[in-house]
């Protein structure tokens, strides 16, 4: 399981998720099960531990 270390960084990947760059350039998680998107980041690069969609 993943979890926040305190030390910028996180042990371990977040199971069922990934993350893209959408083409207004912000980063959206998307859970893969459903293919929903979950939340989009505006700021501060990705996501931590969310594997990247090729």
């Amino acid at each position: 399981m993943a979890g926040n270390t305190g030390k910028n960084h996180r042990d371990g990947a977040v199971k069922d998720r990934s993350q893209f760059q959408a083409p207004n350039g912000n980063w959206v998680k998307r859970d893969t099960t459903t293919g929903r998107f979950m939340d989009q980041k505006t700021t501060d690069g990705k996501f931590k531990g969310v594997r990247r969609e090729k």
